[in-house]
């Protein structure tokens, strides 16, 4: 094959700790062995096995170890990519792994090697297979102790309508080795294995996914439950994650370095890493959402978008030192790979290389007259750009790239490596009630380094405020999260900032109201012990769910006919709910929450003066 006149830019380091004999491998050159069945990608660190034509993991051997994945599973089910669709006018799902029909190699030479398995749509596939071309590839470095992986989804103008409501990368480790998990420094435990989560070993709760374990294989898991929702993380903070083997001690670690193939925002929950051992890459989901944020294309559109890269990080402790450490080196990865990003070496042209990407900047302001006569700094403002759309649209946004950053103490903010394209910019200011867009469209050409100068969020005030609930950051964790059934405890989360993923929690609040609804009072109840985190339905005895009434109580000194009184609501999060607000007598508020899960808010009154 041709060479390529630039090499990589990041060629990674050796394994981290690795032996003397690794580290003279690490140096070898990179070979690709096609067959009929079979691409296999050597460097001397480790080998890919993939799939002909298929494009699966079927294989990686590290360390001495002759294959890191599941070797019970069958070939298909080890690594793979995967989507949800569903045709026009249809709800049902349909799961697809995607397969490959036909191989080719895109570039190799000592350096680097980078392989496509390439999927295409055809009318004949009409309602049997998603209407997209795929195209995944795997790239291997020189020196490098992992691999890359990304994916081109392209849907042609005039192809049916579909939805599309997840799209992952998915790997299953060997059970025998990878017991130990780790998705954060506070967030890693030894794990239960799969067949503790069926009977007889494992009791199913109030959905699949959550499971109490009676008789793990170890003791110790005893009484615990296991749900994979629970290891579940903000897209902002979910960099690398993976899993441990304790002998030998090797770590596979899942690192993703940009969040702007991904949908929804910084806020977005996703999954990660759960029993399995399983590893996920998640680029779309409907997780924590719904429907909202299942991207739907109609009237044949086209669309195009590149799903990572994704790298897969492979190390080892070789002299025997403490195989948590190996968490610590990830860490280290994850750092150098968000700092090589773009990566230079991926070779689609639709991944934009760094010199093809513009950069945006400026600082934020917000002016809020009640609270000072200046105008405020935006300090730790989240800013981001997503596709046009209406002001906070971009946790709706499921099509496009997103590129966010925090603002610096002053509200100065700096977006770099944006792809070429239209947006708008947002921002949401921590303590501040509304969504800020700028009214123009940006049209970001490669090169661009686009300064906007100042810019001021005027959140919605319509006058003092008279009292508030809690504080309106997009999160809950100020209000008050209870202790779990102990029956129903995941021991990871006891007295952990996250405790609020606690199995369960939902029916804690039947049992602390459970002949009447939360009633708030302003100036003597205190939101962070008598507020519920979420508000909820209560389950009757006939094992119905009835919607819950809170009040909120207050007393004004007088009551002006010549005023107007606004009650603002700020919602972390909502699914399946409809919330009512009804004003009561003797100047109360009430709230009337209706099938509502998961859901907590923070509450402003302000009063209007007519100056008239």
């Amino acid at each position: 094959m041709g060479k390529l006149s630039l090499l990589p830019c990041f060629m990674g380091p050796p394994p981290r700790a690795a032996s003397p004999a690794a580290a003279a491998d690490a140096i070898a050159g990179v070979r690709v062995m096609v067959s009929d069945r079979y691409v296999e990608i050597k460097n001397g660190i480790f080998e890919l096995t993939l799939s002909n034509p298929d494009g699966i993991v079927t294989g990686v051997r590290y360390n001495g170890v002759n294959n890191l994945m599941e070797i019970l599973n069958k070939e298909d089910n080890r690594g793979y990519w995967d989507l949800v669709w569903s045709p026009l006018g249809e709800r049902t799902g349909i799961f697809d792994v995607i397969k490959g029909t036909e191989f080719r190699i895109i570039y190799q030479d000592e350096t680097q090697a980078e392989v496509s398995f390439v999927r295409t749509w055809n009318p004949s596939l009409e309602g049997k297979a998603v209407p997209l071309n795929i195209d995944k590839r795997f790239i291997v470095l020189r020196g490098c102790s992992g691999f890359y992986t990304y994916g081109v989804y392209e849907h042609m103008e005039g192809w049916p309508d579909f939805s599309l409501s997840e799209t992952r990368v998915a790997f299953k480790l060997r059970k025998d080795k990878f017991h130990y998990m780790a998705l954060a420094g506070d967030r890693q435990r030894i794990m239960p294995m799969p067949e503790d989560r069926v009977p007889p070993r494992g009791q199913q709760l109030a959905y699949p996914e959550a499971v109490l374990l009676v008789n793990p294989v170890n003791p110790e898991l005893r009484g615990e439950v296991d749900d994979k929702y629970q290891y579940s993380c903000e897209d902002q903070y979910n960099n690398v994650h993976g899993w441990i083997s304790f002998d030998p001690p090797i770590g596979f670690w899942q690192i993703t370095p940009s969040d702007e193939f991904r949908t929804g925002g910084p806020l977005k929950q996703n999954l990660t890493s759960h029993v399995g051992p399983t590893m996920l890459a998640m680029f779309l989901s409907g997780h924590y959402a719904g429907d909202d944020l299942s991207p739907k294309f109609r009237n044949g559109e086209y669309w195009k978008k590149v799903h990572g890269p994704v790298f897969m990080y492979l190390n080892s402790c070789w002299d025997g030192s403490d195989p948590t450490l190996l968490w610590e080196d990830a860490k280290v990865q994850m750092m150098v790979e968000k700092e090589s990003w773009p990566y230079c070496f991926a070779l689609s042209e639709d991944f934009q290389k760094a010199e093809q990407r513009g950069c945006i900047s400026g600082r934020l302001l917000v002016r809020d007259r009640y609270l000072d006569d200046e105008d405020i700094y935006a300090t730790a403002a989240y800013v981001g750009l997503a596709l046009p759309g209406d002001a906070g649209s971009w946790q709706r946004e499921c099509k496009g790239y997103q590129f966010w950053c925090r603002a610096a103490e002053d509200g100065s903010f700096c977006i770099r490596n944006i792809v070429t394209g239209d947006y708008n910019l947002y921002a949401w200011v921590p303590g501040f009630v509304g969504d800020y867009k700028l009214d123009a469209t940006l049209t970001i050409s490669s090169g661009d380094d686009v300064n906007l100068g100042d810019l001021v969020y005027e959140p919605p005030r319509d006058g003092p405020t008279m009292w508030e609930i809690g504080t309106p950051d997009r999160s809950a964790a100020e209000f008050y999260v209870p202790d779990p059934n102990p029956n129903y405890v995941n021991r990871l989360y006891i007295n952990h900032p996250d405790r609020f993923r606690q199995y369960g929690l939902w029916e804690r609040y039947a049992e602390l109201y459970p002949d009447s609804d939360l009633v708030y009072t302003i100036g003597q109840s205190d939101y962070s012990t008598d507020w519920f985190y979420a508000q909820v339905n209560r389950r009757a005895d006939d094992n119905t769910y009835q919607p819950t009434t809170w009040q909120i109580k207050f007393d004004l000194d007088s009551v002006s006919s010549k005023c107007t009184y606004k009650f603002r609501v700020a919602l972390a999060s909502s699914a399946y709910a409809e919330l009512q607000v009804l004003s009561g007598k003797r100047k109360e508020i009430i709230l009337d929450f209706l099938s509502c899960i998961c859901v907590s808010l923070s509450a402003v009154v302000t009063r209007e003066v007519d100056t008239n």
